[in-house]
C-alpha cells in the first residue's frame, strides 16, 4: 500500500522508459495496488513489462462490497495476480481455502497466479519450513490440474527476512527452492517441475540479487520496497545481464 494514483503512474512511466531504452533479459511484471491498474495498462509496454494484481476476491461477483474480483482485474488489462502474501495470511486471516477459492477464480478469469509461500521466524527455529511450504502448496494449489499448475508461478517468501533487514543466505534460499522443486515433480512430474518458475521474495536488493539469481532454483525475485524506486528496481533487474 504505497504511492498514490498520480505517483503510481508517473512510477511506471519512468519504468517503462528506462525498460524500453535498455531492455531486460529477463521477464519483468509489476504489481500495483487495484486503482492504478486500469491507468498503468495504458501507459506501459506489455511486451516488456507484465501487469498484475496483489490480491482479488474469493467470490465470483455479486454482494461483496469493498472486494474486486478475479474478472476485474482481468478486464483493467493486467495479466497476474499475487495471491497468498504473508501479509494477507496474517493481517486479513486468508486460510488455505480461501486461497484455493481464489486460485481457481483468477484461472478461471486468465489471470497468472504468483503464489506465495513461507514460513515464520519460529517455524524457521524449529526446522519446520519444509513442511510449512508443503502445507501452503497441498492446500491451496496441488488440486489444480497439470495445464492449470503451469499457470502459476510460486514465490518463496521467508516472512522473517521481509522488511527485517534479515536475508535468508543464498546457500539457504537454495536450498529451499529446490525442496519446492522437487515436491512439484513429486506431484505433477519433473519437466512441469523445471517449467515452474520459483522467485525469491525476502530482501532482495540490487547489491544481493546477483548471488541470489546465480543459484540454480532461484528463478526471479518479488521485490518490495526495493521496486519503489526506478533505479533500484532496475538495479536488479540488470542482476541478470
Amino acid at each position: 500500500m504505497n504511492l498514490n494514483l498520480q505517483e503510481g503512474i508517473a512510477l511506471a512511466k519512468e519504468l517503462n522508459e528506462a525498460l524500453n531504452a535498455d531492455k531486460p533479459n529477463c521477464g519483468v511484471i509489476i504489481c500495483t495496488p487495484f486503482i492504478h491498474l486500469a491507468s498503468v495498462a495504458t501507459v506501459v509496454n506489455q511486451d516488456v513489462i507484465g501487469l498484475g494484481a496483489e490480491n482479488c476476491a474469493d467470490k465470483e461477483k455479486g454482494a461483496f462490497t469493498g472486494e474486486v474480483s478475479a474478472e476485474m482485474v482481468k478486464s483493467t488489462g493486467a495479466q497476474y495476480v499475487i495471491l497468498g502474501h504473508s501479509e494477507r495470511r496474517e493481517y486479513y486471516k486468508e486460510t488455505p481455502e480461501i486461497l484455493k477459492e481464489k486460485v481457481l477464480l483468477a484461472l478461471k478469469n486468465g489471470l497468472k497466479v504468483i503464489f506465495c509461500i513461507g514460513e515464520t521466524l519460529a517455524e524457521r527455529e524449529a526446522n519446520k519450513q519444509n513442511e510449512v511450504v508443503k502445507a501452503e502448496l497441498e492446500g491451496s494449489v496441488f488440486n489444480l490440474s497439470e495445464a492449470d499448475f503451469r499457470n502459476i508461478i510460486i514465490a518463496y517468501e521467508p516472512i522473517w527476512a521481509i522488511g527485517t533487514g534479515k536475508t535468508a543466505t543464498a546457500e539457504q534460499a537454495e536450498e529451499i527452492h529446490a525442496y519446492i522443486r522437487s515436491i512439484i515433480a513429486e506431484k505433477y512430474g519433473q519437466s512441469v517441475a523445471d517449467d515452474t518458475s520459483i522467485l525469491y521474495g525476502g530482501s532482495c536488493k540490487a547489491s544481493n540479487a546477483p548471488e541470489l539469481f546465480a543459484k540454480a532454483d532461484i528463478d526471479g525475485g518479488l521485490i518490495g520496497g526495493a521496486s519503489l524506486k526506478c533505479a533500484d528496481f532496475k538495479g536488479i533487474i540488470d542482476a541478470w545481464k
